[in-house]
């Protein structure tokens, strides 16, 4: 659940947090070192690699996409590049939550309440689909965006010193506190949720800590899912497609195995959409010794692999509605496929760091939609 989290991008399924950091403390002791001495310590670090000795610029100030006048004020709302330096302590608490990447968890929901063949355009339904989006997205998503920061802090001290965290705007404490309120809030409206439907077995809460859980071993030490380009991309991108589609359907039905199998099948899908975001992370990730899938394959095959797991999966779903007697599903399947192809070949496969957003933007509306038409081809 966002892990039902997370939790493709700004994607949303876009902005996916740069994968495979390197920390030490624990979530529950600060550092001890200060940032300005943990940045030193990592640009000495850095100067030692041998990796392709790349020579990293580091910004001071958050890049602007306004002529260089200071960051945006909405890009520093939603969590995204180009922010603004604010002081406002909501405001940055919110910055670390990323807005930006709630909308694919709440569509998640919103596929799994389709699949489901039980949503009424009752109150009540509309109700329960409207707070299982809030533990999707604004809570779960945000507990793991946090603490991926928070364990980000020294690399994000690489390659964005200007972030709330590395920068000082918020303290130690304060983010860590932020970390446990998320967290528990998420847990806790999962437990009434599984209530309200009447569950004897509390499903939509054991979804909820078992998100919670990837999401910790995927930014935490000493599992740290993404430092590994295949599992950590997989893992989010189960978090972002199956885990709230799970608990939508969970919420109004029954969850059922073929379900889980194809969710998990289009979470091949999200492991191309989480690629797309390493690609900006390439000379820190680098410089830490980090194997992103760009760093480990060079940019050229991995931009081939990303795209490949994003038209192959989605090949492969509208493959199986044909084979379940359910042609027109697997044609629309096909007609949202076209078009992303398309933009790819347009964008992101002629530069895929300078084009990552503009073709996310383009293309995805086509995927989340091909999701959904999936949802609703389960449902009958």
């Amino acid at each position: 659940m966002a892990t039902i989290l997370t939790t493709i991008s700004s994607t949303g399924l876009s902005n996916k947090p740069s994968l495979a950091r390197r920390s030490t403390s624990s979530i529950l002791t600060p550092v001890t070192l200060s940032i300005a001495q943990s940045r030193r310590r990592l640009a000495v670090r850095a100067a030692e690699t041998d990796t392709d000795k790349v020579e990293i610029k580091v910004p001071e100030k958050a890049p602007s996409g306004n002529g260089g006048n200071g960051g945006s004020s909405i890009n520093q709302l939603l969590g995204i590049k180009g922010a603004a330096q604010e002081t406002n302590k909501w405001k940055i608490r919110l910055q670390l939550m990323k807005p930006v990447t709630w909308p694919p968890l709440i569509w998640g929901v919103v596929c799994g309440a389709a699949a489901s063949g039980n949503f009424h355009w009752s109150v009540e339904d509309v109700a329960k689909s409207i707070c299982c989006m809030i533990l999707s997205g604004p809570l779960l998503t945000g507990y793991t965006q946090t603490i991926n920061d928070w364990y980000d802090r020294e690399i994000d001290a690489i390659n964005e010193p200007y972030r709330p965290i590395p920068s000082g705007a918020i303290s130690e404490n304060e983010v860590i506190t932020q970390i446990w309120v998320l967290l528990l809030g998420g847990l806790g409206l999962a437990g009434l949720l599984d209530v309200w439907a009447g569950h004897k077995t509390p499903v939509i809460f054991y979804l909820a800590l078992g998100g919670s859980f990837l999401s910790y071993i995927y930014s935490a030490p000493p599992l740290k899912l993404k430092q590994n380009g295949w599992i950590g991309n997989f893992a989010l991108g189960a978090s972002y497609i199956s885990l709230p589609w799970w608990a939508g359907q969970a919420l109004f039905g029954t969850l059922t195995l073929d379900v889980v199998v194809l969710t998990l099948l289009y979470s091949t899908a999200g492991l191309g959409i989480a690629i797309i975001n390493d690609f900006k992370s390439i000379e820190g990730d680098r410089a830490m010794g980090l194997q992103s899938l760009p760093v480990a394959f060079g940019i050229d095959t991995a931009k081939w692999i990303c795209v490949g797991a994003i038209d192959i999966t989605q090949l492969s779903v509208a493959g199986y509605l044909l084979s379940s007697g359910k042609p027109y599903y697997a044609l629309a399947l096909l007609g949202l496929i076209i078009p992303q192809v398309i933009f790819q070949f347009q964008y992101f496969l002629k530069d895929p760091i300078k084009y990552d957003v503009k073709y996310q933007a383009s293309a995805q509306p086509f995927l989340v939609l091909g999701i959904l038409v999936t949802a609703l081809a389960t449902s009958h």
